[in-house]
């Protein structure tokens, strides 16, 4: 893409892609609101991480992680939507309603009435030996997402929070175990969640210990996982078929902090149900927000949702130039006066 021009706003920027992203950029094009997508040199999100991907609805056959962010970029494509295939350097956030924002790639600058924020979140990796090399081979970082593919296999959950029991608990229906591995001896799960994982048969635990390395089998997956014991000098491995990471996750907020809300763990905090930051015309969509579900159809649905919400504001706002088919309308003077007043 050529350089912009020192006189063009942009209606929409969308910084990120992944399903979020991209489900914006499919609603604002198809609205007439010709996107401007920041992608990232690894464009797509987590998924283009993931192999088979049998969850997403429409896909009864399943249809690889790659693929369906291919699919999801073409659409969005097909209506206009453009792309800028790196990295987001800096983003300058404008107070007021109306205002503009300003998002830079390297040296060039772009400007947008309204932005929307798709960052993501990446997976915390262990770091370890042959994690990267048997990532979707063995190695996931979700189970609801992969367990199915694990039935009657032996597996390990790696980590001692709430989301490591989850993941355990829901893997167990599929697995013929679960080797629970956390480097301590306590838990910083809950009691609940601790107890309900120990109720269940199929669950084991193995404690104090850290995943040295992960080997690959004859046929290329994983197959054996080094451990080491944290307080005595002794290593030992295990056969499993999987071995899911549960470390938490590390949500991608850092060109926009101290710009918008965030929580104590950087993730983007909005409005209500709503998409809105508390910077006007700038909202938040995907794994950058959500730390609950993280599944690519709710991110998707999150996209759809900024996607609407930047198109009302543009609607809505006053002293913003109107797109073709965007009627006038006074609500956004209501709407942002409680923020611009706290």
């Amino acid at each position: 893409m050529t350089s912009p021009s020192p006189d063009t706003i942009e209606n929409v920027i969308i910084v990120g892609s992944g399903p979020a992203g991209y489900t914006a950029a499919l609603y604002t094009s198809r609205a007439n609101l010709k996107p401007l997508v920041v992608e990232g040199f690894l464009w797509g999100g987590l998924l283009q991480q993931t192999t088979d991907v049998e969850n997403y609805p429409g896909f009864p056959e399943g249809i690889e992680g790659p693929e369906l962010m291919q699919r999801f970029r073409d659409q969005a494509e097909r209506f206009g939507t453009r792309f800028i295939t790196d990295q987001a350097t800096k983003v300058e956030l404008c107070d007021e309603p109306a205002g503009v924002h300003k998002v830079w790639v390297g040296d060039d600058e772009y400007r947008a009435h309204t932005v929307i924020l798709a960052m993501g979140a990446e997976h915390k990796k262990l770091e370890v030996r042959g994690e990267e090399e048997l990532s979707g081979r063995g190695v996931s970082y979700c189970a609801t997402c992969d367990a199915a593919f694990f039935k009657e296999k032996p597996t390990m959950i790696v980590g001692g929070g709430d989301s490591a029991m989850e993941e355990a608990i829901f893997l167990s229906k599929f697995a013929s175990k679960v080797i629970v591995v956390h480097r301590r001896s306590e838990f910083r799960a809950s009691k609940i969640m601790l107890e309900r994982a120990r109720s269940i048969e199929n669950i084991e635990w193995l404690t104090p210990y850290a995943v040295e390395e992960f080997h690959a089998g004859e046929k290329g997956g994983l197959e054996v996982a080094r451990l080491r014991n944290t307080e005595q000098d002794e290593t030992r491995e295990i056969a499993i078929a999987g071995a899911f990471i549960a470390i938490g996750h590390e949500p991608q907020s850092h060109l926009v902090k101290g710009q918008v809300d965030l929580d104590d763990e950087g993730y983007l905090i909005t409005e209500g149900r709503s998409t809105r930051t508390r910077k006007p015309g700038v909202f938040g969509a995907g794994d950058l927000v959500d730390h609950t579900y993280r599944q690519a159809v709710t991110a998707a649905g999150s996209g759809t949702q900024a996607a609407l919400d930047a198109e009302w504001y543009l609607r809505d706002t006053p002293g913003i130039p109107k797109p073709a088919g965007l009627p006038q309308g006074d609500l956004a003077e209501a709407q942002w006066a409680p923020i611009r007043e706290s």
